[in-house]
């Protein structure tokens, strides 16, 4: 399947995934047709090798068409990217290769109910066993593409690690002692089945941990964080896009029976048009800027990588809002695009990291203050 021809199968059913809760499946099979489920696989484990930036554009391409669907393959791709970090050889054998082919998909199981945005501090319990595995037992919440993945990266720590150090390994679906809550039901990205996960003495083997005990520290920030951050900024620039073009095209076609003038000859709405676009196209930037900083390796990326989910937050709400009131009453009717656009635009602001938690780690950064002090 071309590229194309997936992008238009995720247009197709982003109603149907909308209005009836339902995971993207056909999105998310058609784009690993199309070959992208490798996206950030590095080439020398047979991906595509693209980073922060391509992962960017994609999710907003994605956004545009179904927000659940680009946030929900963002995600693989995170999960992807954390994978290949420190891969053995037999990871690459079991989760690597069948990603790049198409057959496997992956996400992140990190948010707890009891830690909220402070991702990095989870409580799940990992202890190790007498015949060198280890016993994992506690819950992650908000698991995104929950009991429908075919394997989940989880967080964990021991009673004996310091606050801030802890594991991360590869859970297969359908491992024993592995149980979901509920289907997911929110006011918004309603296809993203963000469900409860609990784990009770789930075997872990060895093979499964990613890098060494204790050092996933640094999957958060030079991993887990960006792309997290990367794949949630485009995704919620793909759904700020499609209001403010749904807006522009509404006024370009509304005309006033009484003048026989378009709505879009009024110069008071050509110019929140402009300023509306001016919001975004900055935020726009600043996230393209970013990912290529991340990219390159550059040490004064943290700051835009930050900024990039923060700032895009507060845009996409009110882009989505005020190209609403710009559209007047027919946005608001019962299953307009516009109203599915408002429901999953609203979570961005909480979407951990939560834009305070981040605003408060882009001042750390720039003050040389440590970015986990309190």
């Amino acid at each position: 399947m071309t590229r194309e021809l997936a992008a238009g199968v995720v247009r197709d059913h982003a109603a149907q995934v909308d209005q009836e809760a339902v995971w993207p499946e056909h999105g998310l099979r058609a784009l690993q047709s199309a070959g992208l489920g490798g996206l950030v696989v590095p080439v020398e484990h047979g991906g595509l090798g693209h980073g922060l930036h391509t992962l960017t554009r994609l999710c907003e391409i994605l956004g545009r068409e179904c927000a659940s669907t680009a946030i929900t393959f963002g995600m693989h791709h995170v999960g992807a990217a954390v994978i290949a970090a420190k891969v053995t050889p037999w990871q690459r054998t079991q989760y690597l290769e069948p990603i790049v082919a198409g057959r496997h998909l992956t996400t992140l199981a990190l948010s707890e109910p009891g830690t909220g945005a402070h991702f990095y501090y989870p409580q799940l319990q990992l202890d190790p066993a007498p015949d060198g595995s280890f016993r994992a037992t506690g819950t992650k919440v908000f698991v995104t593409n929950g009991a429908h993945a075919d394997s989940y990266v989880v967080s964990a720590r021991s009673d004996s690690a310091d606050l801030g150090d802890f594991s991360c390994f590869v859970l297969p679906e359908g491992t024993e002692g592995m149980t979901w809550g509920e289907p997911w039901s929110g006011l918004g990205m309603r296809g993203n089945s963000a469900r409860t996960l609990h784990l009770e003495g789930v075997n872990v083997p060895q093979t499964q941990l990613l890098g060494a005990v204790g050092d996933q520290i640094w999957y958060v920030f030079n991993v887990v964080a960006p792309y997290f951050l990367m794949a949630m900024t485009g995704t919620y620039l793909g759904v700020a896009d499609a209001a403010l073009n749904a807006a522009i095209t509404h006024l370009r076609q509304r005309s006033y029976t009484h003048s026989g003038r378009t709505a879009a000859q009024e110069s008071v709405l050509q110019h929140r048009v402009g300023a509306l676009w001016e919001t975004l196209e900055r935020t726009r930037q600043l996230a393209y800027a970013a990912g290529r900083a991340g990219d390159a390796g550059d040490s004064s990326a943290l700051p835009a990588l930050l900024s990039s989910k923060s700032a895009v937050a507060d845009t996409a709400v009110q882009v989505v809002n005020d190209a609403m009131g710009l559209m007047g009453g027919i946005s608001y009717r019962d299953g307009n695009d516009m109203e599915r656009h408002l429901r999953d635009v609203r979570a961005a602001p909480v979407m951990s990291p939560t834009t305070d938690l981040l605003r408060i780690w882009t001042g750390r950064v720039l003050l040389g203050q440590p970015l986990l002090g309190e």
